[in-house]
């Protein structure tokens, strides 16, 4: 259970081809996949995602729904057994582990080097100043790997690809190695959202840690 949850907080995707092309200066790249992120405000759908050792061994396999919004906006949801819910109104993020009865509560990390925030900034400046980015393609795909500056980071690198100009999947690999991989499908791009969906409303009887 606590590998998911860590892997919630990191967020992850996977590309299955080779690409080709040399890398793009890192402004360059940086710029270009904030000019892909801003095209879309929401996104509604749902994702499978895999955790992997160094070895390559399976450590968890889940399923779940999400919805997002510009800027900083989400729920992440992962479907039983393995139930848990990620939430964010932009300011606030709310973790919350049915199975445990607690949630905890935090703020929203400004840096987006902690949180799925990173997929909903449409801000150059803020991703050129906290990762540096390499793009590559390969037909359809476009491929983006970012490392970030600072190192009190969940991850070395992440991994974001898109197929057609959307996101398609993501791959998040941190220290020791270990890998989560997450695919994106039955996406929904740009269509109106239920705010409340982005607020919290912690269950009686649920243990509420501050961070």
């Amino acid at each position: 259970m606590r590998i998911l949850l860590k892997a919630l907080t990191r967020f992850s995707l996977a590309v299955g081809l080779v690409l080709s092309i040399v890398p793009a200066q890192a402004q360059d790249a940086a710029q270009r996949l904030s000019d892909l992120l801003s095209k879309t405000n929401t996104i509604s759908g749902r994702f499978s995602q895999l955790t992997l050792d160094a070895s390559g061994t399976q450590l968890q396999e889940a399923q779940g729904n999400m919805v997002l919004q510009r800027p900083g906006q989400f729920r992440w949801h992962t479907d039983p057994p393995l139930e848990q819910e990620l939430v964010s109104d932009g300011k606030t993020v709310w973790l919350y582990d049915p199975d445990l009865m607690q949630v905890t509560v935090q703020k929203m990390d400004q840096r987006l080097t902690h949180t799925p925030a990173l997929l909903l900034s449409g801000s150059a400046k803020q991703i050129s100043e906290n990762f540096e980015v390499e793009v590559f393609e390969g037909g359809t795909v476009v491929d983006f790997t970012l490392r970030p500056k600072a190192k009190d980071t969940l991850f070395d690198s992440l991994r974001l690809s898109f197929r057609n100009g959307v996101i398609n999947d993501m791959q998040l690999l941190d220290a020791v190695g270990q890998r989560t991989n997450i695919l994106f499908f039955e996406l929904e791009m740009n269509k109106p959202v239920d705010k409340k969906q982005f607020t919290f409303d912690v269950p009686k009887g649920v243990d509420v840690i501050q961070e």
